[in-house]
Order: C-alpha cells, then structure tokens, then sequence
C-alpha cells in the first residue's frame, strides 16, 4: 500500500512540475505578445484538468488581443465559473467576446456587472442606453456590402485611395519582397500592395507597391496628398537598416513620411511625435492636406488606443499631438481614424456599444467640434472586427474585417452607400396653389433641426437624407397653417415623394368674395322644412360676424339655395325664409341691417345637372344646398 502510494505521489510531483514548467514557457512567450504559441502550451495544460484562474484569464486574453473573441469566450466562461475576484475589465472582454458569438442577452448581463464594478465610461455608456442594439437595428441597411477579389487566404486590410488606384496591407507570401514569418501572428510580415480600380469600384489584380518603401518588418495604413507626391503611413520602428526598440525590448509602430520623386518613392522620415516606446500608426489626411489624424497609446490618453490630431506645418514641421477628447476616445480602443471630404470621422473602436470587437463609428466635425459617435450599423459592422473604412465623394468605399465568410484572416470589402432624397410640392390645401418659397425645415425622428430650406419658383424643395432613418419634414409659409409630416424609413436608394397642403388661415377679402368659402361654410342647416337657426348653423354664422365685425364698413348679401326636389315655387319661398332668418340672426347678434340684403334663389341657380327629373345621387343634390354670404362693397 505505502509503494502504491509512493508511486502516486511520485507520478503527481512529476506532473506537477511538468505543468509548471510549461507555464512558464507559456508565460514568456505571453510576455512577448507571442499569443498563438502561448495558446499552444495553455491549452495543453488546461486539457489536462488544471485550472486557475490566471490560467482561464491568459487563455482569453491570449485569444481576445490576438482578435479571436469567440474563442476567449470559451475561456473567459470557465474564469467566471471559478467565482473568483476579477478586474471589471474582464467582464467587459468577457461581454465583447460573448458578442462575437451573438450572445447578447449574456454579454449585456456582464456589461451590467462591468457598469457596477467601475466608474469607466464604457458601463456609463451602456447603462444610459440599453436599447442599443434596437437602435443599431433601425439604423442597419444604409450601406451595401460586398466582397472584392483582391482578398487571399492572409491578413488584407486597410485600403487606402491612389489616385485611380488603392493601395492596401497584406501578408500574403506571393509578391511579398521578403519571406519573414511574425512571431505574433506566424503570418508574414505585412507588405503594402497596390491594384488598379476601376470605375465601378471593382479591384484588379495587386503588386508590391515598393520596394524601397516595404522593408522586411511591417508596413501598414498608407495615406496619400492629392498630387501622389507625398505619402505617410505605418510601419515597424526601422529606419535606414536600424530596428528600434522600447525599454521592455519590443518593437512598436511608427508613422513615417515619404515622397515620390524620380519614379521612386524615397526621402523616409519618421515623425517627431513617434517614440520608442509607445506606438503610433494608421495616419489619415484631412481634405485641406493641413491635419494629420493617427492613432496612439501614448501617455496621457484615455484608453489602449486614443485618436490624436496633430497640424502640419510643412517644411517637415508639426503641432503638438492632441487628443481629441472623452467623446471620441474611451477606456477601450479606438483606431484606424479616416476623415472623409466632408470632415466626417469614421473610425474603429471596441469602447463604444457595437455588436462585437471594433466596431465603426462616425462623427461630424461641426463648429471644429466633433458629433457623438454613432454606429454605422449593418452591414459595415458584425459581430467580429470592423475596421479601416474609408468612403469616397462618391459615396462608394471599402472596409476591412475579420468576419465569418471572409477568404483569409481580414478581408477588404466594397461598398456603396444608399442614397436617398425627399422630395415635394408644396400646394394650397385648398385652391391647389402652387406655394413657392415656403419655409422647409428637415427633423430627425428626435425633432433636431437638421437641414432648412425654401420651396423653389415652382414650389418645389428637396432634402438629402440617409437611408433607415425615419425623417419629418415641417413646411410653413405666411398666412397659413404651419404643417409637418413624417415618413417611414427608405431601405434602398430612391426619391421618396412627400408633397405637402398648407392651409391658409389669412385670407383676402374683397368685393365678390364668398366668406362662405373662405370659412368652408357649404351650407347654414334649418331642421326640415323650417327656416329657424340651428346651434350648429348658429357657429358657423359667428364667423361671418366676427369678420364684418372687424369690417364695420363691409356690405354682405346672403343668398340661399336649395337643390330641385320638390316645386319651383315652394324651394323658393322656402329659400327665401332661410336667407332672411339668417339675416335676423347676424342682426340680432350686433351687425347692423343697413349693411345685409337676404334673398333666397331656390333651385335657380344649381351648380350641376341635377335639374327637375335628372336622377342624381344625395351627394350631388347637396352640392346644390348651400348657403352664400358675397361681399359687396367693403367700405
């Protein structure tokens, strides 16, 4: 018995120290951000029955900094069935990785207990919108996506315009200038490439942008002035043969500036706001060439990559870098800034509310401040990495991700975005008037002010608005009743038509108006066969007394008719009863008699066909049955 267990005991110090020591190969190689060989050594480890929790905790973030989110959350699972302390943050990852498997009723419960355990912006942001993912929803289709040929079985990414042509970021082997595999990614280190484009956005086939611009280290994230003179972009911190290093002996990014000349790109230099010892990539150019637009962790920042905005001076001089603030930037990661031609910024960020991993956000520079970010929705985002997207003045682009159903690792895809126009008339409600230089004022479905313009000579207006978006559109003009109308959300690019009646309510009185037109008074009712006021007729008149009120001078005559059922001689006299009780009623109530004559014309004067022994519908009798109150002199 005593051997049995003295062979036991042997055999688990044996394993034992085989676990611990391929730890600590593990953690070295963790150390080194070397993340695929550590997930290797772990993941044997974990299979054969250990656990801890700083196992469980570098397994997912092995596999969440390496990208693989739906992989970390398996392991991130087995951390929290531990029910051991953990930072707040690894409920956020665990949140993030739940989201790239679509889990989003779990990942909101864990971005709950993320918002109770800290006071970072992420969880603020969360608990003051719950509703995010109905928003995204309602905003989603404005784009249509699709895939382009120029991906490989590699990482592609970041696509940047060339003039007519793209340059863009792959470790593909073939056309690489070196075969050099990356430790980190055992992909080979990332060369730009550049293809041709044509003029329906489609990609043709790629080549080696450079040789003196790709080196056997990474390069990235290129930008371009508009005279294909000058370009900055990304890459490795190598310069002139010389490979830098930070104080912890690892290699970071930095920005450098290159300029053609002679058929050559040459003249690398790094920027003076790069240093060893943090990392700066993915530059973007702002439309007048004078703002630089990059991503950092470098110090002072707000999370594990901000975005900065630095000016350019020429003369290879620059501002100071800012950052651009809690709005844009939060604890998480935000990167590959583009600012567009109409001084959008769209980037990428896992801190704001998205679907999972990076999302892309856009934000309006307004009044030199940028907008809240909002969430460019499906289908430019998913539930894995959606980054580096760029949109043209045509409103056509591309973007990188890592989604399912991709060729390689990333992906470039096209797209085109929906464009949508609402358009009208603006009319009188009545009359059909055409209406032109109303006032036209364009809302969101918030009722914040968006766009305002004028009808035009032939009262026309139009509006530019984005697809899935719900709209009301509020016309007004003098003398009329201000009206506003909504329309529901456009799905494809259209013309939406939305023609809007205003309906005056100042009118123009003259000789030979009928105020009963004016007041929509078709007719004064007396109960049947008799001519004393009804109350409802009774309100109806009160308007023409207010008028000839406010006139003191104005002369009515009131005319009454009636269709031509029954005798000639009876619907006149009876006409005649009613004109003359209606004229004791407006007297009665305070207008003066001198100024009213009453007369009443029977079927005398029908407004159609419906004569004695015409058969004809009540509509069209009624038509017949109306009262009329004409103005006959105003002074």
């Amino acid at each position: 018995m005593k051997a049995i267990y003295s062979i036991l005991l042997i055999g688990f110090v044996c394993v034992t120290f085989a676990q611990t020591a391929q730890l600590n190969s593990a953690d070295k190689k963790y150390a080194k951000y070397s993340y695929i060989d550590a997930i290797e050594i772990y993941e044997k480890v974990a299979e054969k029955g250990h656990k801890s929790a700083e196992l469980f905790m570098k397994l997912g973030n092995s596999y969440y900094f390496n990208g693989e989110l739906d992989k970390a959350a398996k392991w991130y699972k087995e951390l929290f069935a531990l029910n051991e302390t953990v930072e707040p943050e690894y409920y956020f990852r665990y949140a993030q990785s739940l989201k790239s498997i679509e889990d989003y009723e779990n990942a909101n419960k864990y971005l709950e207990l993320f918002n109770k355990n800290t006071t970072d912006s992420r969880g603020k942001e969360f608990a003051n919108n719950k509703d995010y993912l109905l928003d995204i929803e309602r905003n989603s289709g404005k784009y249509t996506l699709e895939k382009t040929t120029v991906n490989s079985e590699y990482s592609d990414y970041g696509a940047s315009y060339f003039g007519n042509q793209i340059v863009f970021t792959s470790s593909r082997k073939e056309g690489a200038i070196y075969s050099k595999i990356h430790q980190w990614t055992e992909q080979n280190f990332t060369d730009l490439y550049i293809t041709q484009l044509d003029g329906s956005n489609k990609i043709g086939k790629p080549e080696n942008f450079s040789k003196t611009i790709n080196t056997k280290y990474n390069e990235s994230s290129p930008v371009f002035t508009k005279d294909g003179k000058t370009m900055y972009f990304t890459r490795n911190n190598y310069l002139d043969s010389k490979k830098g290093k930070a104080d912890d002996k690892t290699t970071w990014i930095k920005i450098y500036k290159a300029t053609y000349s002679n058929n050559e790109w040459g003249n690398i230099k790094e920027l003076p706001f790069n240093n060893d010892n943090y990392s700066a990539g993915h530059p973007s150019l702002s439309a007048d060439e004078k703002t630089l637009y990059f991503s950092s962790d470098m110090p002072g920042g707000y999370g594990g990559a901000d975005i900065y905005k630095v000016t350019i001076n020429g003369n290879d001089s620059y501002g100071n870098p800012e950052n651009l603030g809690p709005k844009i930037n939060t604890e998480g990661r935000e990167t590959f800034p583009f600012i567009s031609h109409d001084n959008t910024l769209y980037f990428a960020s896992n801190g704001h509310l998205g679907l999972g991993g990076l999302d892309v956000f856009e934000s309006k520079l307004v009044n030199n401040q940028f907008t809240k970010p909002e969430n460019l929705a499906k289908p430019i985002n998913s539930s894995k990495d959606d980054f580096s997207f760029i949109v043209n003045d045509k409103n056509t682009g591309f973007l990188s991700s890592n989604r399912d159903g991709g060729a390689g690792y990333d992906d470039i895809y096209a797209f085109n975005v929906c464009n949508q126009k609402v358009t009208g008339l603006i009319t009188d409600l009545d009359t059909k008037e055409l209406l032109p230089n109303s006032k036209v004022i364009l809302f969101d479905d918030q009722m914040n002010k968006l766009l305002e313009t004028t009808s035009d000579e032939n009262a026309n207006y139009s509006f530019n608005i984005e697809c899935n978006k719900k709209y009301y559109v509020r016309a007004s003009k003098e003398e009329y009743e201000t009206k506003e109308k909504s329309f529901a959300p456009q799905k494809q690019s259209g013309i939406t038509q939305l023609n809007i009646e205003l309906e005056r309510n100042v009118f123009p009185i003259e000789e030979g108006t009928d105020l009963a037109k004016i007041f929509k008074i078709s007719i004064i009712y007396f109960d049947l066969d008799k001519s004393n006021i009804r109350p409802d007729a009774a309100k109806d008149l009160q308007k023409i007394i207010e008028v000839m009120k406010e006139y003191p001078n104005m002369q009515v005559s009131i005319r009454s008719h009636t269709d031509s059922r029954q005798t000639h001689k009876y619907n006149e006299l009876l006409s005649d009863r009613r004109a003359k009780s209606t004229m004791e009623h407006m007297v009665k109530n305070g207008i003066d008699r001198k100024l009213l004559t009453a007369k009443g014309f029977g079927e005398t004067e029908l407004v159609n066909k419906c004569s004695d022994g015409v058969q004809c519908s009540e509509a069209e009798h009624q038509k017949n049955r109306r009262s009329e109150f004409i103005v006959l002199k105003m002074n």
